[in-house]
């Protein structure tokens, strides 16, 4: 999988710590340094054979189940944290 660059690229480090220490909270073993490992955990939990390079028979579906269960966590924290700063 190709490595997504945020909108504002002053923001990776940032959204990196975010997602390291969502994963760590859902229970898995994220390092804050490399929290894109999350993903190798995600796939072995939902049974896709990701690996660090030769990715290419991993189909879309499988590639947006990984891509999702993190995305969609870090989503739900970020309107988290909105709703709460706006109170």
């Amino acid at each position: 999988m190709a490595k997504r660059r945020p909108l504002v690229p002053e923001a990776r480090e940032g959204l990196d710590q975010l997602k390291a220490s969502i994963m760590k909270r859902e229970g898995y073993s994220v390092d804050q340094n490399t929290p894109d490992t999350a993903k190798y955990e995600v796939a072995k939990e939902l049974g896709i054979p990701l690996k660090e390079k030769g990715n290419q028979a991993l189909t879309s579906g499988d590639a947006g189940k990984i891509g999702g269960q993190i995305g969609g966590k870090m989503v739900h924290e970020l309107i988290r944290m909105a709703k709460s700063q706006m109170k």
